[in-house]
């Protein structure tokens, strides 16, 4: 027999899997309980408006059970399973919640853990118990069987008796086999536990986790934050290639070309003329790149963050704009890009449409989400359903869970509030 078996009956893990059975009954009894009085009630009050809470109630408290049950199996299995998402109703409200609570499938996959569970933890309790018990009491027999003769009058555990005989496990020989039998007990107990353990792994991963469908949204949301993270680097390789590629040739070009110009001052005026309207064209072309680069990815925001770069934003609208920015950190590049982006469009919108004299740009932290709020005290009316501008922004944010709402009533002012996930 290998090592390991002869240590898994003294090892940690298996005495947390014998305490996890033995905590499964009253954990099990408690939430049959609940379940069946908790439902029977509510469905036998469904003939009046009392029958709706009392179910959405027997749901709420098989949830918080289920958070129990995955807590117990990851404290003492070592099994992380993720609990579903939250109930929230769509207007906040309690009948909204009610509502919610009772369309949820996983509230009812955790209601169907509490009766399922129950038959289960009794058997398991009971067999990993009197196994227990069996097996470790014939392993140390020896140590303990002295008691009988010294105690109980009798010579040692009574196998049989009546009216004419009794055996008792009394002799050397039968000790010995007893303890021997203990021991093969013994090691046969922990490969027992694990195998009624793993059902119970089963059951709190099948109910009481997030469900396959709610597995393959996480997996698609992490798999288009990969998608939004690679456009991110790919828009930050452009800039810097045009930065150091293009627009470095094109000043290298603007330079040369100042000095013939200044060297050909006794040339025919055609050849200056031409080398003058040359350079010109170079200088535009270089500011056209450097915008171009700019608006693909800033250099200031790679190296600077939001911050320096939204001010640097506001130093070039036309209309005054303060910039307050209060951040514990910076988000992931894709995120603080978003970022960047929005609050621009959202000022080059106030240069364009608002009639504006001032603006206002705020960036916070609220939790686990990134706030952009931009002010302006222009005319009003902006509407996301009447152009494309601010629509095609909401579904940009909306890519990554993002949210975009305008409060532009007529007359003004207006205030655009842009919500982002803060992954850090």
């Amino acid at each position: 027999m290998s090592p390991s078996a002869l240590r898994a009956p003294f090892q940690g893990r298996t005495w947390r899997a014998f305490l996890f059975t033995m905590l499964g009954l009253p954990t099990s009894i408690l939430a049959f309980t609940l379940a069946v009085s908790l439902t029977s009630a509510g469905v036998g009050l469904l003939i009046t408006f009392l029958g709706i809470p009392v179910l959405a109630a027997s749901l709420a408290v098989a949830r918080a059970q289920g958070a129990v049950e995955r807590a117990r199996v990851r404290e003492l299995l070592g099994v992380e399973v993720a609990g579903p998402a939250p109930v929230r109703g769509r207007t906040g409200g309690v009948f909204s919640w009610m509502t919610a609570m009772l369309r949820s499938g996983a509230s009812w996959r955790h209601l169907l853990y509490g009766l399922v569970h129950f038959p289960w933890a009794v058997f398991s309790f009971c067999v990993s118990l009197t196994v227990f018990v069996w097996s470790w009491s014939l392993f140390t027999y020896p140590l303990w069987q002295w008691v009988f003769p010294a105690y109980l009058g009798q010579d040692g555990i009574q196998l049989y008796g009546d009216d004419r005989r009794a055996l008792y496990l009394d002799t050397p020989f039968e000790i010995g086999a007893a303890c021997l039998v203990g021991l093969v007990s013994v090691l046969l107990w922990p490969p027992l536990l694990r195998a009624l353990t793993a059902v119970d792994r089963t059951l709190v991963v099948v109910l009481l986790g997030p469900g396959r469908l709610a597995e393959r949204v996480t997996e698609l949301e992490s798999d288009r934050v990969l998608a939004v993270d690679t456009a991110a680097a790919d828009l930050r390789r452009i800039e810097r290639e045009l930065r150091e590629g293009a627009q470095a040739r094109l000043a290298s070009l603007a330079t040369d070309l100042g000095h013939a110009r200044e060297k050909l001052a006794g040339a025919p005026k055609a050849a200056v003329a031409l080398v003058n309207d040359a350079h010109s064209e170079v200088k535009l072309a270089l500011k056209e790149l450097r915008d171009l680069a700019r608006g693909i990815h800033p250099a200031v925001l790679t190296d600077r963050g939001l911050d320096a770069a939204l001010s640097s934003v506001a130093a070039r609208c036309a209309v005054p704009v303060s910039v307050t920015v209060d951040l514990p950190g910076r988000p992931v590049a894709a995120i603080e890009g978003l970022a960047y982006f929005t609050v621009t469009e959202l000022l080059e919108n106030v240069t364009r449409h608002s009639r504006a004299r001032r603006a206002s740009v705020d960036v916070w932290r609220s939790g686990a989400r990134l706030m952009l709020q931009v002010r302006d005290d222009g005319v009003g009316g902006a509407d996301p359903a009447r152009g494309q501008g601010l629509a095609g922004l909401a579904e940009r944010l909306r890519s990554v869970d993002g949210v975009l709402a305008v409060d532009s009533p007529a007359g003004g002012p207006t205030t655009v509030t842009a919500e982002l996930p803060w992954r850090a």
